[in-house]
């Protein structure tokens, strides 16, 4: 027999993004007001570039904000895992020049997902460790996690030495994915296009797991109200684990990404990126995977609109971004609420 009441309604299914229009709001202000002191072509290459860069930060910062929403955990050892994708993923591509020097992109395509996936399994088994040796012992303890993590990055990048040696690894990207396509004063670089692609593609899957699959379900359920999960008679402790997991295989996937971004990888690079990866969270709000790919948006396309406007204060533009959008949202774009 049903125990629903017939009476009742069932409730309406919110959307992903919720009821708030003004997210949205300050996002077309930020892509659209630029284009007052900025020709339009210009403003279009622009925003695909900020896109691009946004799409990787996404990839490396929403591990973490899953870490942080359903475990409590301030991981600041989330950097180690980026710079090790980068070398694990160099490790794969130098040794395949063959494959890479070649103008096509098949050729590329099958040097570049093995340099994905070996990154992403080795990154993924090293998280499992991580968590199991140094996040359990210091759970619901804020300050030894900071003070163990920063400890687990700076042991990280010490083995990078050891292993890849102490100077900088140049990696230059496949030949197909080099160069740009377009028309006109229109062009986009073929790599950015590519970054927009797999970012999208990134959070089009967390969005379809975290929202139509019971683990899904779970992992929010978790985000929200952890301990009612667990007196449900689930493991949380379990989802603790795949999620770190996820966490460090995403940043390991991010690392090869924003290597090739960058043509160089070097052992100090995961901590300089989570700079941007901590402001990406926080705009968006700790725990909200919608939240991180809008922050993600927000820093990519005021990196790049106001490095051209304003080169010089460029560095400091997204501190600033940071800085309004918690004096407006203190909890961030889209918070999560806890019970």
């Amino acid at each position: 027999m049903s125990i629903a009441d017939p009476t009742v309604a069932p409730s309406p299914k919110r959307p992903f993004w919720g009821d708030d229009p003004w997210p949205f709001v300050v996002l077309a202000a930020v892509a659209l007001l630029p284009l007052v002191a900025i020709k339009p072509t210009t403003w279009l290459v622009l925003t695909v570039a900020g896109l691009a860069m946004g799409m990787m930060i996404f990839i490396m910062a929403s591990g973490l904000t899953l870490v942080f929403g359903l475990m409590g955990v301030i991981n600041f050892g989330h950097g180690a895992f980026i710079s090790l994708g980068a070398f694990l993923g160099a490790t794969v591509l130098l040794r395949m020049g063959a494959w890479t020097g070649v103008d096509s992109i098949a050729m590329n395509l099958l040097a570049v997902v093995p340099a994905m996936v070996f990154a992403v399994a080795v990154t993924g088994a090293l998280g499992w460790a991580f968590e199991r040796a140094i996040i359990r012992p210091v759970y619901d303890n804020h300050l030894k996690q900071i003070l163990v993590t920063i400890g687990g990055i700076i042991v990280a990048e010490q083995m990078i030495h050891v292993v890849w040696g102490p100077d900088q690894i140049a990696l230059p990207r496949p030949t197909a994915f080099k160069g740009a396509l377009g028309y006109g004063e229109i062009v986009f670089e073929k790599y950015r296009l590519l970054a927009c692609v797999l970012g999208l593609a990134v959070f089009v899957g967390l969005h379809y797991m975290l929202n139509r699959t019971k683990l899904g379900l779970l992992i929010r359920a978790g985000v929200e109200n952890g301990p009612m999960v667990e007196a449900l008679g689930y493991r949380i402790r379990l989802l603790f684990v795949l999620v770190f997991v996820a966490g460090s295989a995403l940043a390991g996937l991010g690392g090869v990404m924003w290597g090739l971004y960058q043509e160089l990888i070097t052992a100090g690079m995961g901590m300089e990126v989570m700079v941007l990866v901590f402001i990406v969270i926080i705009v968006g709000g700790l725990g909200s995977v919608g939240g991180c790919f809008m922050g993600a948006i927000l820093v990519g396309l005021v990196a790049n609109y106001t490095g051209y406007l304003a080169p010089k204060i460029a560095l400091a533009s997204n501190i600033g971004l940071m800085v309004a959008i918690l004096m407006w949202r203190p909890q961030g774009l889209f918070p999560v609420i806890r019970q």
